[in-house]
């Protein structure tokens, strides 16, 4: 009896997976459906097998709703095939905030009486009771944004550009949906270029990117507290403050740097170009539509956007990047080593330690995987630094947006991004988890000691 006792203790210890490995199994999972449905005939215009390669660059895209591509949306795929696609950008994007959400819920129960009070207050967090309530939340602002959104933009293809209902529905709902989740596909080959000047296009789809992007606890309290401003947390408040003041610098940003471009806003005038430099401020945000050719933007606009992509949107929410709680962080730590305070205080209420290394950690990591990327990229493409290191970026941060280089990528090129856009979607979450999951006791301190620094 006791061998098949063992056995039962490791199939259940198997099947017990930590909250991190769970997310990770969860979207290999849709990854690897996805690139089997993708791949058969019926999902191609041509009825052809997809090569397997291409199958799996953009269920990832899609999974993890980035947007780049490697096939043209618009002609390559069937109506099954683009139904797919879709689908795999909802699942991709609901699931990621039902993930974090769950996974707030577990920290919350894992940790001591006083850590959970703790924990709850600093946070809003709700009871391990709630998760029927939270989900449904979840699902209920999900798909009321992302609804009002495809009735304005059905709305528009309709009356504005002749579309027959029935596609002017499906090209509402789809551009919806993937706005929404900050997926970046759409179903035109030079993706919103057409619409460029187009506000009832561009500002509808701004909406969704920046809702989505906002991140799930946020839009809750929102929704719930949105006239008590002296109740939001303090994830509420960097998540606000610092998504308008990036959207604000990238739009004068890129308005600024790119005016006179011919190639690119310099061909529209004055109100059209405000608006480009806005959308394309707002894409930045992980979501990847663009109205003009980025490949045509100057190098020194690449830059800024490559910094603005790092950044990303909100936690828990459908964007990626490193997020703006933890370059806020960093922020605030660097303004207090100037300041020459002992803590960090942000908002009136001082900043755990433990946050300060888990920003570090998650900086650093992105950081890393994405200059490893990039020489990759460059070893085996042969492409500049800045267009490859836009390319990497624009995947590690989920975004979508490129120089035009995605299409003409080598098979190996193509794993490489793959693999950069899984880790950028899972990346940051499973690392924030397991640091805070499983804290390590120590019972003793070593003596302290200086190194010079700078």
């Amino acid at each position: 009896m006791l061998p098949r006792v063992v056995a039962g203790t490791r199939r259940r210890r198997v099947l017990r997976l930590h909250p991190a490995q769970a997310v990770v199994f969860g979207f290999a999972s849709a990854v690897l459906v996805g690139t089997a449905l993708l791949a058969l005939p019926i999902s191609a215009a041509d009825r052809r097998p997809t090569d397997l390669v291409d199958a799996l660059f953009t269920a990832v895209s899609a999974v993890c709703v980035t947007g780049l591509v490697t096939l043209d949306t618009a002609t390559h795929w069937s109506g099954f095939g683009l139904a797919v696609i879709l689908i795999l950008i909802q699942l991709g994007g609901l699931g990621i905030m039902v993930f974090a959400t769950l996974i707030g819920l577990v920290i919350v129960r894992r940790v001591s009486v006083r850590s959970r009070l703790n924990t709850a207050a600093e946070t809003d967090a709700v009871g391990s009771a709630d998760v029927r309530r939270v989900v449904r939340g979840i699902l209920i602002s999900s798909l009321l944004i992302e609804a009002v959104v495809a009735v304005v933009l059905t709305a528009r293809f309709a009356w504005g550009y002749g579309f027959d209902p029935l596609r002017a529905a499906w090209n509402g709902l789809f551009h919806a949906v993937s706005s929404f989740n900050n997926a970046g596909f759409a179903l035109f080959s030079d993706n919103l270029i057409p619409f460029a000047a187009d506000p009832w296009i561009c500002l509808p789809i701004c909406a969704a990117v920046i809702l989505g992007g906002l991140g799930f606890p946020v839009i809750m309290q929102l929704r719930s507290e949105w006239r008590v401003p002296r109740r939001w947390t303090m994830n509420t408040r960097l998540v606000l403050v610092m998504t308008v003041m990036l959207l604000l610098g990238g739009s004068v940003y890129i308005t600024v740097l790119e005016w006179e471009n011919p190639a690119t806003l310099g061909a529209y005038d004055p109100a059209s170009r405000l608006l480009i430099g806005f959308f394309h401020s707002v894409q930045t945000r992980t979501a990847g539509f663009n109205s003009v050719d980025i490949g045509q933007m100057r190098d020194e606009t690449w830059v800024g956007m490559d910094v603005l992509m790092f950044i990303g949107g909100g936690p828990a929410g459908t964007a990626g990047g490193i997020k703006v709680t933890t370059f806020a962080v960093l922020l605030f730590i660097l303004l207090t080593e100037l300041r020459g305070e002992g803590a960090v205080n942000i908002f009136g209420k001082r900043l755990s330690r433990a946050v300060h290394r888990q920003a570090i950690a998650v900086v650093l990591m992105a950081m890393g995987a994405v200059m490893a990327a990039t020489i990759a990229l460059m070893l085996v493409t042969g492409y500049p630094f800045d267009r490859v290191l836009f390319e990497a970026v624009s995947a590690f941060g989920t975004v979508g947006l490129s120089t035009g280089i995605t299409y003409e990528l080598p098979p190996a090129a193509e794993i490489i991004l793959s693999a950069l856009m899984f880790l950028g979607r899972i990346g940051p979450l499973t690392l924030g988890s397991a640091l805070a999951l499983r804290p390590r006791r120590i019972l003793y301190e070593l003596p302290k000691e200086r190194p010079a620094i700078g």
